[in-house]
């Protein structure tokens, strides 16, 4: 995966995470995206570790305020 298709991935992920249901997990969220085919379950954790490493996500599996920043962000990127 070259670094283009991983920021996309971190976006995906991270606007994801955004617009996830109350009571839904960040496992449910990361399933219903490994099953549209954005990524494998092995390249989910990777990506996932790396977020939490970033600090955009916290060990609850929710968006810290840089995430949700960044969230924001992708959310607005993809409106247009």
């Amino acid at each position: 995966m070259n670094s283009e298709d991983k920021k996309l991935l971190k976006r995906v992920t991270l606007l994801g995470i955004l617009k996830k249901q109350k009571g839904e997990s960040l496992e449910e969220v990361i399933d219903s995206l490994i099953a549209t085919g954005s990524y494998s379950p092995a390249e989910a954790k990777k990506l996932v570790n790396e977020l939490k490493r970033d600090g955009l996500i916290n060990k609850m599996g929710n968006l810290t305020m840089k995430g949700n920043k960044f969230a924001k962000e992708a959310e607005a990127m993809f409106k247009q």
